[in-house]
């Protein structure tokens, strides 16, 4: 299976850094700052640089923004995170980083925590903003048996010696993600590795953040909120899924904004969105051609 290559020249993404709602957020800005923007914001326990190949690909059309949430990647860790490691704030920052940048509409891409941040915004301070909502993997209502994988697994994150071990780590618990070449699996690493005091290595992500299923139990429980949105949605859902069933998929075709759905074959949760046949997908809506 061939990798995703951009039809045209793409510059050199650019590393930001704004203060928002007084909390300091990473983001990478690719692609031309007077073209349609694309907001592409990754799942609970990734940073933005997994958005790489979709940005890459789409840049030559559009501006392409990718922020680290905060307690992920490069933003900062949160000194409130019963407070602030939920949807309400996340949103607020998305909101925040908009409106210091002067972007008035904006697409948006969102896997899994991204997509539920993305409804968020879609029915609350972002409305009319958003133009078109890609869901990836995620809908108003998750799978409990898959919530407590995540939450085990990303509350508890594993510490290795070396780079290496880590990365065979995430080959096995990523593996959902389908097919990553092995320079795919050596940048997922290297860019979601932080060293800790002892010297081992981790991933790069601020443990408090699974506070939210403790302190905003109900965080996910998003039907009020996607049958309230009046906007072009696609939902991409992993055949393998474990997170987003089959009959939520389906109901989310018959309410509310009436989502086109798509099985990705080959994968769980949540496709990495790195392959032609997926990113294809994502630029086809995004014009318009459902």
């Amino acid at each position: 299976m061939s990798t995703a290559s951009a039809s045209a020249t793409v510059a050199a993404p650019r590393s930001r850094y704004l203060v928002c709602e007084g909390r300091e957020i990473h983001f990478m800005d690719w692609g031309p700052e007077d073209a349609p923007v694309v907001l592409a914001w990754h799942g609970l326990a990734r940073t933005g640089r997994v958005m790489d190949e979709l940005a890459a690909w789409l840049s030559p059309r559009y501006r392409v923004l990718c922020p680290d949430t905060i307690g992920r990647g490069l933003s900062q860790w949160s000194p409130d995170p019963a407070q602030e490691y939920c949807l309400a704030f996340y949103a607020r920052l998305a909101t925040s980083l908009l409106d210091q940048l002067d972007i008035e509409r904006v697409h948006w891409v969102g896997t899994s925590m991204g997509g539920a941040i993305g409804m968020v915004c879609a029915a609350g301070p972002l409305r009319g903003r958003i133009r078109r909502l890609v869901l990836n993997d995620i809908g108003p209502a998750l799978a409990p048996a898959a919530v407590e994988r995540i939450r085990t697994y990303a509350g508890n994150p594993s510490a290795f010696d070396t780079v290496s071990a880590l990365e065979a780590y995430f080959r096995t618990v990523y593996q959902p993600y389908g097919y990553l070449t092995d320079a795919q699996w050596r940048r997922l690493t290297e860019t979601s590795v932080r060293r800790l005091p002892d010297g081992r290595v981790t991933p790069h992500y601020d443990p408090a953040m699974v506070q939210q299923f403790i302190h905003h139990p109900h965080d996910y429980d998003l039907w009020p909120v996607y049958d309230s949105l009046d906007l072009p949605v696609l939902c991409l859902r992993g055949a393998d899924s474990d997170l987003l069933l089959p009959e939520t998929a389906e109901a989310m075709r018959d309410r509310g904004p009436r989502a086109v759905v798509v099985t990705v074959a080959g994968c769980g949760h949540a496709p990495a969105l790195n392959v032609p046949e997926q990113l294809e997908l994502v630029q086809r809506f995004l014009e318009g051609r459902d």
